[in-house]
């Protein structure tokens, strides 16, 4: 249950700061209005509510308020948006008050009207979470804390200053209380609630690889297959977002997941159907995941050891018409895709393809000869180049097992 799920007691303003901004006073939400989100009394009750114990500094708060804006009599325009939130409060049903106090050069917010606030109460419980001995009442807490996070701090006003330090700051708190909150959930081997603390955190903060406690779940809970496609769609998600691989153990995982997995008896021939998979049906090289590129590339590198195979690795990376490898740019996703169906089109299907990068792709061929990548290298810019004026492909090869002259290509 969230701060916004609960019973608000009566003759309290309730206040969200963590997802975004909103008021409530006995239980009935405070109209600020479709542009209220960057108006000054928006940003007044913001800063003089969230920091209502230290109060606001007036040149801060003249921050806050004008921002740039060259004002005339800055003290008489103070004057007027704190009247007019007065008046405003007023007309929404809270009692009469100073609701805006100025002492000792800084502003608070009335005693006269007490606040209950998501933020302050995360912080709170995370508080009384570190300080708790007994581990269930400290799962508890974090967990609480955990489902009271419901997003960034003010996120519409990131650029200010203060916002971003407790931006910062309660994130930090976040991360903590999951960390925290896992490492008990291991121990009470309370695996199904660690996948949803998992799939909770990725949401709340995407990007922070919080992918790894929910495949860390699913492994547990033998649901394997589940694992390795949460792999594969958080791999190519952050590819497209951040253009690499997560860096989480998910690699780690996965083949901890093979060591550990236990099927049920069943006929070798079903284990065979079920080990091909229809994408053996498809034309062209593989096309993998990471992990289970490495897979390959190691078996592969065992098998050439003994067997003698002429096997090379090639790194393909998109460039412009420079020759730089391109970075970010409105086409690279699309080009990349591009290269990719123009690699594998143009290997055969023993030869394994992956995204490595964005804009980079690694290509194992087997059973091949040094001309032979030429002739590839050649078949991928001809699948690639088609309709493509202003980028190309640059070319890495190296032989996966040393030569007689102990070199490498």
């Amino acid at each position: 249950m969230t701060g916004t799920d609960k019973e608000q007691p009566e003759n309290l303003l309730y206040v969200k700061t963590l997802g975004g901004f909103s008021l409530s006073w006995n239980g009935r939400q405070i109209a600020i209005g479709p542009k209220g989100r960057d108006s000054q009394f928006v940003r007044l009750l913001e800063a003089v509510i969230h920091n209502r114990e230290e109060g606001v500094l007036r040149s801060q708060m003249e921050e806050i308020l004008f921002e740039d804006r060259e004002i005339d009599d800055i003290a008489h325009g103070m004057r007027t948006i704190i009247y007019n939130a007065r008046k405003r409060l007023e007309k929404e049903g809270l009692p009469k008050a100073n609701y805006i106090e100025n002492r000792e050069n800084r502003y608070f917010w009335s005693e006269e009207i007490p606040v209950q606030e998501d933020a302050w109460e995360f912080e709170a419980l995370y508080k009384e979470a570190e300080d708790e001995k007994d581990p269930d009442v400290r799962l508890r807490l974090y967990l609480e804390a955990c489902q009271l996070y419901t997003g960034e701090f003010l996120p519409h006003q990131t650029r200010m200053i203060w916002v971003a330090q407790e931006e910062r700051k309660y994130s930090s708190i976040y991360e903590a209380c999951v960390q925290n909150a896992a490492t008990l959930l291991r121990m009470n081997k309370n695996y199904h609630q660690l996948e949803m603390l998992g799939q909770q955190a990725s949401r709340l903060q995407p990007l922070s690889e919080w992918e790894a406690l929910t495949m860390e779940a699913l492994i547990a809970l033998g649901r394997d297959e589940e694992a390795r496609r949460l792999y594969e769609t958080t791999e190519s998600y952050y590819m497209d977002e951040l253009g690499f691989r997560p860096t989480f153990s998910s690699v780690e995982l996965l083949e901890r997941l093979g060591n550990s997995l236990e099927h049920q008896h069943a006929l070798l021939d079903e284990i065979q159907m079920a080990l091909s998979g229809a994408s053996e049906d498809m034309p062209g090289g593989y096309m993998c995941s990471y992990p289970v590129f490495r897979g390959v590339y190691r078996m592969i590198e065992r098998m050439a050891e003994r067997g003698g195979q002429s096997i090379y690795l090639m790194l393909c990376t998109i460039v412009d018409k420079k020759g730089v490898p391109m970075r970010e740019s409105a086409t690279l996703d699309r080009l990349s895709t591009k290269l990719g169906d123009a690699i594998c089109h143009s290997v055969r299907r023993s030869d394994a393809v992956c995204r490595y990068g964005k804009g980079q792709y690694l290509t194992l061929l087997i059973n091949t000869t040094r001309e032979d990548c030429t002739i590839v290298q050649k078949r991928i810019n001809y699948h690639f180049l088609a309709g493509t004026q202003r980028a190309g492909v640059e070319y890495f090869i190296n032989s996966v097992i040393l030569t007689p002259e102990g070199t490498v290509f």
